[in-house]
């Protein structure tokens, strides 16, 4: 996880990669506990990241794939996907546990 992260931050030069997210999530007001932060604090997330639009969540056809995308943009798994229903509270106890 420490590489994976290591690489997202060097080549886009601290603009992705877990720990950017990390450091966004837990200004939200979210804790690293592996418990799912709340509605509020998930939204105020995907505001922040640019996974959220005028309070609506964009589709993979709205992803910016380019550094003109918001800090922590990336990565992404999608609404429905990888970080949403606690997945991402449960990711980010682990990115604590490796300190990433």
């Amino acid at each position: 996880m420490k590489t994976i992260d290591h690489l997202w931050v060097k080549y886009s030069n601290g603009q992705f990669g877990l720990s950017v997210q990390k450091q966004i999530y837990v200004e939200c007001g979210a804790n690293l506990d592996g418990e799912y932060p709340g509605a509020e604090i998930w939204r105020q997330f995907g505001d922040q990241v640019g996974w959220r639009v005028k309070g609506d969540w964009i589709g993979y056809s709205k992803v910016i794939f380019n550094t003109s995308a918001p800090f922590g943009h990336f990565p992404r798994g999608g609404v429905f996907g990888f970080f949403v229903l606690g997945w991402y509270g449960f990711l980010s106890s682990h990115i604590e546990t490796c300190k990433v």
